[in-house]
Order: C-alpha cells, then structure tokens, then sequence
C-alpha cells in the first residue's frame, strides 16, 4: 500500500471487500455488524429453512455463521487468511426465529498463523463457543489505487 492508513480503515475496507464477494453469508442473511484489527462481529436470524428434523436450528449453520466473524476478524490486515483447522463447541439449541450473534476475537497471531475465538449467542445466553486456527496466504484483498 502506498497511502499510510490506519488500521481500522484497514479493517473496513478488507471487510467491504470480503462481504462483496461472499455470496455465502449474503444467502444465509448474515449481517456484518462490525470489524476491527482482529475482531468481527456478524448476526443471522434463524429462518424455516434453517431448522432441522429436530425442529432447531441446524448445527452447520451455526458453524457457518461463527466461521464468517472468524474470516472477517482474520483477514481484517487486509492479507488473505483462510481456515487452517476449526472446532466448535454446542452448548444450547437455537430456535425458528432466534437472532445469533457470533463475536470473533483474535488470541494469536504470529507470522502467518492466528487463533480466533469466536462466541455465538442469542441474547444473553451462549449457545457455541468456537476456536479458529487460520494461515495466511498469498494476497491482498483490496490495493491502494494508487498502487
């Protein structure tokens, strides 16, 4: 980059470049709430076709969105990071119409390699806890255009 930015207009503009071409999020009706240097904020509400044979939420989903706040919290210093190794955690069942909200905070990063942890909710009550191992890789998500 040419232009010194500061490392939240970082942050903004990597993840205005992620969320344009996640077409994944956008379908499942994930909301961006936030970014910043290694955090990420995302929410989804519970929809009919995202409740299983159990009548909750599916668990798949609630990876998916705890994945998305990973992938916007690790590639917030605009270099391409993805999914080295992923776990979660369920704790409590979400519901048709439950609003989640998955928070990811950075633990570690060293050279190419971070650890995110990520919190699902749905209000005050925790119903995932997911840990992110990511590696960077060739790239940038956005270029000064000047660059």
């Amino acid at each position: 980059m040419t232009t010194a930015r500061s490392a939240q207009e970082v942050a903004t503009r990597a993840a205005e470049a992620m969320w344009a071409g996640d077409a994944a999020s956008q379908a499942l009706g994930i909301e961006l709430v936030r970014v910043a240097p290694g955090r990420a904020t995302v929410r989804m509400t519970v929809r009919e076709d995202m409740v299983n044979g159990h009548a909750i939420g599916h668990g798949g989903l609630t990876f998916t969105l705890a994945d998305s706040a990973f992938a916007f919290a690790c590639n917030s210093y605009n270099r391409s990071t993805v999914a080295a190794h992923c776990e979660i955690r369920f704790l409590a069942p979400t519901r048709l119409g439950d609003v989640l909200v998955a928070s990811a905070v950075e633990r570690s990063r060293k050279d190419r390699d971070g650890v995110y942890d990520v919190t699902v909710h749905v209000g005050d009550t925790l119903v995932a806890d997911f840990v992110g191992h990511s590696k960077e890789v060739r790239g940038v998500l956005f270029t000064d255009e000047a660059s």
